[in-house]
C-alpha cells in the first residue's frame, strides 16, 4: 500500500490512523484475503484508488470486497470519487456497485485488540 507523502519536521511522527479493513470475498462469499488500510493522518485519493482497484480485481474474479470500520474521512472520499458502496447489501437506485460492501464488524470477548 502506498502512503501519501506528508511534510513534517524531522523526528516528528504522525499517529497512524485506521482508514478501513478490507476483505476480499469469493463467488460464494467466503473470505479469501483481508488487510488494513491505514496511514498517517487522513486518507488521500490514492487510498480510494487502492479500494477501487481491489474492488475491480475482485469483481473480475466473480467476487467482491467488504469494507469494515470505514473512517468518516474515507467514506467522504469514496462518495466524492463516485465509488458506489453498498451499505448492508443495498445500493442507491440506478448505481452499479463495484463489489464493495460496508459491514459492521462484531467484537467477541476472546478477540485480540489490533
Amino acid at each position: 500500500m502506498r502512503s501519501p507523502a506528508v511534510a513534517r519536521p524531522p523526528g516528528v511522527m504522525a499517529a497512524v490512523q485506521l482508514w478501513c479493513r478490507v476483505t476480499v470475498v469469493g463467488r460464494d462469499g467466503a473470505p479469501l484475503a483481508s488487510w488494513v488500510l491505514e496511514g498517517p493522518g487522513a486518507p488521500a485519493l490514492e487510498t480510494v484508488e487502492d479500494v477501487a482497484i481491489s474492488a475491480l480485481l475482485a469483481r473480475r474474479l466473480g467476487g467482491g470486497i467488504l469494507l469494515a470500520q470505514v473512517s468518516p474521512a474515507l467514506r467522504e472520499l469514496l462518495a466524492l470519487a463516485g465509488l458506489p458502496v453498498e451499505v448492508e447489501g443495498e445500493t442507491k437506485r440506478g448505481e452499479e456497485p463495484l463489489g464493495v460492501q460496508q459491514v459492521q464488524e462484531e467484537v467477541h470477548p476472546g478477540d485480540l485488540a489490533l
